[in-house]
């Protein structure tokens, strides 16, 4: 959440992600935040990989303070923009599971693409004081323009809590209310309440949850440290190594690739969807290799003008 760069190693897999997204599922009202979360997470491929890459090449930032600004400006908004999608997929699975009645009501078509636009305001607005901060700032430990936890202690604080700690509670309460209701279901302790779950709208609340948990575990180190340098910067500062921020910020970015994971591993639309997209891949890589083989043999096997007339030539001649 602090430090607002995804290393470029990542890019192929939210990309594999974003396509599955894209190409697998229907945009219907609670898959539309889904497809908005492969958005948060491929928006970073389009502008700062190429700067972090050409960084990393260089040894160093050469692009210059405006390119720097930008480059920090949409990774924060890939980083906020995800834990706020993330928030809003919880809320939407715990309105279709524990107000079931309600949900089609609550989450229709235009509603769901009013929120997930709220969701973008939102994250825009949680942007843009850094640039009034000044806290977006070249780290030779990471080779980007990232969110310097030491610019502002009041400002990161605020950071810590309405971008982590205040999404992570809401969650927490959404999933916990749902395992709840779900170990009611199967225990059967209200059976003339009991909610229609199907076995699909299960494996769905699973796989998300999957992705809530990831998201904190991976992000958690990153925000304590950024915590705890807002809070005293001169004492802190010092005793935390290198090692131990470039560790945490590489295992938060990590997250991005593992929501490609855990959505192939979790979710049968996306594995036949990857399986789709690997074979066509390499169907394609066949198809051209063999007609660019079919097309030099054509070549090979037809006659040269110049030697037929070279040959016409000469009968005539003789």
């Amino acid at each position: 959440m602090l430090s607002l760069s995804l290393p470029p190693s990542l890019s192929l897999c939210s990309l594999s992600l974003s396509l599955s997204l894209s190409l697998s599922l229907c945009v219907s009202p609670g898959n539309i935040f889904v497809v908005s979360l492969a958005v948060a997470d491929l928006l970073v491929a389009i502008y700062p990989y190429p700067l972090v890459l050409t960084s990393i090449f260089h040894k160093g930032w050469n692009l210059g303070y405006v390119h720097c600004q930008i480059s920090g400006f949409l990774m924060g908004v890939s980083v906020i923009g995800s834990i706020f999608n993330i928030t809003g997929i919880a809320i939407n699975r715990y309105c279709y599971i524990c107000h079931s009645l309600k949900y089609d009501k609550l989450y229709s078509d235009k509603n769901s693409v009013c929120y997930v636009l709220l969701i973008w305001a939102l994250t825009i607005v949680a942007i843009v004081p850094n640039l009034f901060v000044g806290s977006l700032q070249y780290d030779p430990r990471v080779y980007s323009c990232t969110f310097e936890q030491s610019a502002s202690s009041a400002y990161t604080i605020a950071v810590v809590f309405f971008h982590f700690i205040l999404p992570i509670m809401i969650v927490t309460y959404c999933y916990l209310r749902i395992w709840i209701l779900v170990i009611q279901v199967r225990r059967r302790v209200k059976p003339d309440n009991r909610p229609k779950l199907t076995p699909h709208d299960v494996r769905n609340f699973v796989t998300m949850f999957v992705v809530f948990v990831l998201f904190a575990v991976c992000w958690a180190p990153l925000n304590f440290i950024g915590l705890a340098v807002a809070i005293n910067p001169e004492v802190v500062v010092p005793l935390i190594p290198e090692w131990l921020f470039v560790a945490s910020y590489f295992m938060a970015y990590f997250n991005s690739c593992l929501n490609a994971i855990v959505y192939g591993m979790l979710n049968q639309n996306f594995r036949r969807e990857y399986k789709r997209i690997v074979v066509s891949v390499c169907t394609a890589r066949i198809f051209f290799h063999g007609s660019s083989n079919d097309a030099t043999e054509r070549l090979k096997s037809k006659p040269s003008p110049l030697i037929t007339n070279n040959n016409q030539v000469k009968v005539e001649s003789v």
